[in-house]
């Protein structure tokens, strides 16, 4: 299955291993990782609770 994960990008759900949310200088960013390699990364969120939300919906 394939999510939307901006304009451009569509993630392979079954290919993903690991998902991390991280907080970076700009903000807070879900990395989406295939084995040990991380292959994208989301929008900014402002919270952590705003980027588990997004998880919560698109990964069901």
């Amino acid at each position: 299955m394939f999510i939307k994960l901006n304009d451009r990008v569509y993630l392979n759900t079954e290919r993903i291993t690991r998902i991390k949310i991280d907080e970076v200088q700009d903000g807070i960013r879900i990395r989406f990782y295939e084995g040990g390699v991380q292959v994208a990364k989301s929008q900014k969120f402002d919270t952590v609770e705003a980027a588990q939300a997004w998880i919560a919906t698109n990964f069901k």
